[in-house]
């Protein structure tokens, strides 16, 4: 069984802003289908993008279309009010996203506060599209939050020594956009897995919008026999549903 730790679903008839000119070709909820159907994909968590910004919209309609055991990662605003935190963690929303890499997000300065509230009022994670370059000088601050995972693997080679010692602290890390990446996925797959084999999270990072290769099965493939049967069930099933709480699963 496979829960998919990272989609996206984008739907033109709910608003979408362009980011730095740039919009992507749709990708509804029936397409969505077509994919997890074939893959054997049985849940997710829909996470929005820099381009979805702050609308609430259509990751509502998603969810409500796709299912209980599917969640929501969504962007808000420093401000949101605590009712509008609990109103979306009913509607099946499980996280708070900060996008450092593209934008769309609410700005690094309000990390900790947004972090620590939605996490008191609904036990929400954080979640960062973050260059592992980059984490060296947010390293402190995110082992002071309660929950955090990581994006894509961190992207780089270049922060996988602050990544992996941020899995030892308890940060989790989704193994997605293998395509995105600049080092041999394999072999940073079995040092995350190493260090906490809870830490991995599969998914597909459908449509792959702007990566320079997309998903493919190959992926799935390469994860399973890296990993072995234990730690792949783990990293597909286990930990995320651990990590997000379906309602349902």
């Amino acid at each position: 069984m496979i829960f998919d730790a990272h989609l996206h679903v984008i739907d033109p008839r709910f608003p979408l802003v362009p980011n730095h000119g740039w919009l992507p070709a749709p990708f509804d909820v029936p397409e969505y289908m077509s994919h997890a159907t074939d893959l054997g994909i049985t849940g997710g968590a829909v996470v929005s993008g820099s381009f979805q910004a702050f609308d609430q919209s259509y990751l509502e309609h998603a969810l409500a279309r796709l299912g209980p055991t599917y969640v929501g990662v969504t962007q808000l605003p420093a401000d949101v009010a605590d009712a509008e935190v609990l109103r979306l963690n009913d509607r099946g929303v499980r996280a708070v996203r900060f996008n450092l890499r593209r934008g769309g997000s609410v700005d690094l300065a309000d990390l900790e506060p947004l972090a620590r509230r939605v996490y008191d009022l609904a036990g929400w994670h954080v979640e960062l599209y973050v260059d592992s370059a980059d984490l060296p000088g947010l390293a402190a601050r995110l082992c002071a939050l309660p929950r955090v995972s990581i994006d894509h693997l961190g992207l780089s080679a270049a922060g996988l020594p602050t990544l992996l010692a941020l899995v030892e602290r308890g940060v989790r890390v989704k193994a997605t956009g293998f395509g995105r990446v600049d080092f041999d996925v394999a072999d940073v797959l079995r040092q995350i897995a190493a260090v906490d084999p809870g830490a991995l999270m599969f998914g597909t990072d459908l449509p792959s919008t702007r990566a320079p290769r997309p998903f493919t099965r190959a992926d799935l493939d390469l994860l399973r026999e890296t990993l072995g049967p234990e730690l792949a069930r783990r990293a597909l099933w286990d930990n995320p549903i651990a990590w997000y709480r379906p309602a349902s699963l």
